[in-house]
């Protein structure tokens, strides 16, 4: 039973975990100059310089250059890639009254509800 217990934590809590720290250090490692990346507070920037011994990253970020650990890296885009397409609405208007908000009177009732509770 305890054989059972210990394969089951193994499969479901330890190796998942490996894999993804595996994950996160071939993608450190493959760091290189022009990559875009986004750090762990979120700033976006492109790498500059890499230094592997100190294990710290220079950033650019559009003409302000910051220097951050590597470990602060959250995510990495190649420099020949492009993000995936952010999806847009469309700003067509309609001319139908449907789409309008109900509105009671002439539209300008705030000169009213402010007269009435300064009464």
């Amino acid at each position: 039973m305890i054989v059972v217990m210990f394969a089951f934590f193994y499969f479901f809590m330890m190796r998942p975990q490996k894999k993804q720290q595996q994950q996160r250090q071939e993608m450190l490692s493959g760091l290189k100059k022009g990559d875009k990346i986004i750090t762990i507070g979120g700033l976006h920037g492109v790498i500059d310089k890499i230094d592997r011994n100190n294990n710290t990253v220079d950033l650019d970020l559009d003409g302000v250059y910051l220097t951050f650990n590597l470990s602060a890296i959250r995510t990495v885009t190649p420099q020949g890639e492009t993000p995936a397409p952010v999806a847009t609405t469309n700003t067509a208007k309609d001319s139908s009254d449907d789409d309008k908000p109900y509105s009671e009177g002439d539209g300008d009732s705030s000169a009213d509800d402010q007269d009435d509770t300064n009464k």
